[in-house]
C-alpha cells in the first residue's frame, strides 16, 4: 500500500504544486489535496489559528484540518528562498511550527527546509532529504526531482501563455481547457497579488471571474517571466527582499509600461505587513508614473466573505474606466 501525503490547497499550492505532485508520484507516493475552500474550512482555520494571523494563514490551518485524518503524513515545507534575491516572509518560515503548536492530533509533518539560495541545485537538496526520510534511494529521488522539474517548467510555460494557475494544472492533467482569449476593444486590467490570495476563489470572492463576466481582459503577474519581474523590482531605491512582494512590484512596473492597460487592481490581505507596504508602493508609483492616467484600486480581503460590496466596487471601477475611455 502506497503512502498518502497531504498537501493543503493553500499558499504554495498555487505556485509549486505541479512540481511536488510529480515528484511524489514518481516516488510512488500518492498526493492527497484538501477540498476547494469553503466557509467551513475557513471558519475552522480562523477558530484555531492565532487571532492576529493574516487570512492566508488562517485558511491554511483550515485546509490542514480537512486533511489530517485522511493521510499518513502532511507535507509542510519550511520555505526560505527559491533564489538568491529574495526570501519568503516569516509566516512561511515558521509555518510548520505554527501548525504543530496550534492543531492537535496531527499525523507526522514533513517540514524540511527549502533554501535554494544556498546552492545551484534548486530544490534537489530538499527532494533528496524527503526521499531519505521516506526510505527511498537517492537514485529514485533524482529521477523524481527531474520529473518534478519537467512538470513545473511545463506549468510555468502555460502561465506565460495566459492560463491561470488552476487552468494550467487542469491542462497538465489532460483536460481540454484553453486560456480566456484577449478580446480586442475590451478593457485591459492587471489583477495583481500573491497567488494564494488571488486564485482561491472563495477568499478572493471570484474577482477574476466577475471581471471576465463584465467583458474585461485579465492580465496577471504569472504572465510575465519571473526574471523580468525581479529585474524591474530593482527600480525601488531599496531592495524589496520578500519573494511574492518583489514579484507583485515587478509586475506593477511591467504593466505600467504597457500602453494599452486601463487599470490595475491589487488584491491584498488584511493583517499582512509586507502586503500593506506593497499596496502603498503600488499606489504611489502608479500615480506618479502614469501622471493620473492609470487607475488603481485595492481590494482587501479577510474572513468576512460578503460578496455584494466587492461586486459593487468592481462594477463601479469598470464603469469609470469605460467612461474615461469614451471621453478620450
Amino acid at each position: 500500500m502506497s503512502l498518502h501525503i497531504g498537501f493543503p490547497t493553500a499558499l504554495i499550492y498555487y505556485s509549486h504544486f505541479p512540481f511536488w505532485q510529480a515528484y511524489f508520484n514518481r516516488l510512488g507516493v500518492e498526493v492527497v489535496t484538501s477540498p476547494t475552500t469553503t466557509k467551513a474550512i475557513l471558519d475552522d482555520g480562523a477558530r484555531e489559528a492565532v487571532a492576529d494571523a493574516c487570512i492566508p494563514i488562517k485558511l491554511y490551518h483550515g485546509h490542514v484540518l480537512a486533511l489530517k485524518d485522511k493521510v499518513d503524513a502532511l507535507f509542510i515545507p519550511r520555505m526560505v528562498r527559491l533564489n538568491r534575491r529574495t526570501t519568503f516572509c516569516p509566516k512561511f518560515l515558521g509555518l510548520p511550527d505554527m501548525v504543530r503548536a496550534t492543531l492537535d492530533k496531527l499525523p507526522p509533518i514533513i517540514d524540511l527546509q527549502v533554501d535554494a539560495g544556498r546552492n545551484l541545485w534548486g530544490l534537489w537538496p530538499t527532494c533528496r532529504g524527503v526521499a531519505e526520510l521516506l526510505g527511498f534511494s537517492r537514485r529514485l529521488a533524482w529521477t523524481a526531482y527531474l520529473e518534478g522539474s519537467h512538470h513545473q517548467q511545463a506549468f510555468e510555460g502555460l502561465l506565460l501563455k495566459g492560463y491561470l494557475p488552476l487552468e494550467a494544472m487542469a491542462k497538465l492533467r489532460g483536460e481540454p481547457i484553453e486560456p480566456a482569449p484577449l478580446r480586442p476593444g475590451s478593457l485591459n486590467l492587471a489583477v495583481l497579488g500573491y497567488p494564494y490570495q488571488v486564485y482561491d476563489g472563495y477568499i478572493s470572492l471570484n474577482i477574476i471571474a466577475k471581471l471576465r463576466k463584465m467583458g474585461v481582459n485579465i492580465l496577471t503577474l504569472e504572465m510575465v517571466p519571473q526574471a523580468r519581474l525581479y529585474r524591474l523590482s530593482r527600480r525601488l531605491p531599496r531592495r524589496l527582499f520578500w519573494h511574492f512582494s518583489s514579484l507583485v512590484v515587478g509586475a506593477t512596473y511591467h504593466y505600467l509600461q504597457q500602453g494599452d492597460l486601463d487599470g490595475i487592481i491589487h488584491v491584498t490581505a488584511f493583517g499582512c505587513g509586507p502586503d500593506a507596504m506593497v499596496d502603498k508602493i503600488m499606489e504611489l508609483d502608479i500615480r506618479n508614473y502614469s501622471q493620473g492616467k492609470m487607475s488603481f484600486m485595492s481590494i482587501c480581503i479577510d474572513e468576512q466573505t460578503g460578496d455584494a460590496g466587492v461586486s459593487t466596487r468592481l462594477e463601479a471601477f469598470v464603469d469609470m474606466l469605460l467612461q474615461r475611455r469614451a471621453a478620450r
